[in-house]
């Protein structure tokens, strides 16, 4: 819903406050808490579009304002596929933090890397997480920032399907090992979900239609965090018992298999023998 226009009879009666004792001491608060949290002070009493994408006090940089825009654009594509594929979609809510940040899961930090919490149904987001993968994982690409959150969407698309509090019930009744096997078909399901949007994108507004070159950002991001990978280059050595993301190769797998089918029965990563 759009705001209401200005009434230009407000103007002169603005002005008189805005010059009066009361308005100097508006202004200083303002200052005061554009200081306090980094915040433009201008966002305080201003109101902006509802674009699903918020941000905790975060620097005003304009590389942070550039990621607010895309991750809304991309999270807005997000929400015009799984509107058409799924019945009574809800929207997530995507948060931008820089260093760290409060959630209904905990508190994280930037080391975490992005993740989203079930128990408020948002996608969090460091800012300087991009900046990583272009610099420390060799995964650049507006299209590779875009799989990101694509795949954290497909978390949320796990949660409003069931399997989001499944997982939670078996993580009380198996060992850490165990669990972590299950975790890996979970995330595997949500790189799936990742194709499977990339696929309708390319069919629907919100972003430029897609290339071949699009998709190998993609593919070359998904490589980027398989867990041997990270692994190897962490620790020099690789334990599959402790994966909980799956290889690289096979997160590349999935995400290819849901942008080539597009279609969702074939995202069954816990029935499927071999991964």
């Amino acid at each position: 819903m759009g705001g209401r226009g200005f009434n230009p009879l407000l103007i002169g009666p603005l002005i008189r406050l805005l010059f009066s004792k009361t308005g100097l001491i508006i202004i200083g608060i303002l200052l005061v808490l554009a200081f306090v949290t980094g915040t433009n002070p201008l966002s305080f009493i201003t109101g902006g579009g509802s674009t699903g994408v918020a941000t905790t006090p975060i620097e005003q940089t304009s590389e942070a304002n550039e990621m607010a825009d895309f991750s809304s654009v991309v999270l807005a594509s997000t929400e015009d596929v799984w509107r058409k594929l799924i019945d009574n979609y809800r929207q997530p809510t995507l948060v931008l933090f820089n260093k760290t940040v409060a959630s209904a899961c905990g508190y994280a930090s930037s080391a975490t890397g992005p993740f989203y919490c079930p128990g408020d149904e948002k996608l969090y987001l460091d800012v300087s997480f991009f900046d990583e993968m272009e610099r420390k994982m060799n995964a650049p690409g507006d299209f590779a920032q875009a799989y990101v959150i694509a795949h954290e969407v497909g978390h949320h698309i796990q949660k409003l399907m069931g399997i989001t509090d499944q997982m939670a019930q078996l993580r009380s009744q198996l060992s850490q090992t165990e669990y972590n096997k299950y975790s890996v078909r979970l995330e595997l399901q949500a790189d799936f979900l990742a194709g499977v949007w990339a696929h309708y994108a390319e069919q629907m507004s919100g972003l430029e239609d897609l290339n071949s070159e699009d998709l190998m950002e993609a593919l070359n991001a998904a490589n980027a965090i398989g867990d041997d990978r990270l692994q190897r280059e962490s620790m020099g050595r690789v334990i599959p018992d402790s994966f909980t993301h799956g290889t690289s190769e096979q997160r590349m797998r999935w995400f290819k298999k849901g942008y080539d089918t597009d279609d969702l029965s074939q995202g069954d990563t816990f029935g499927a023998n071999a991964l």
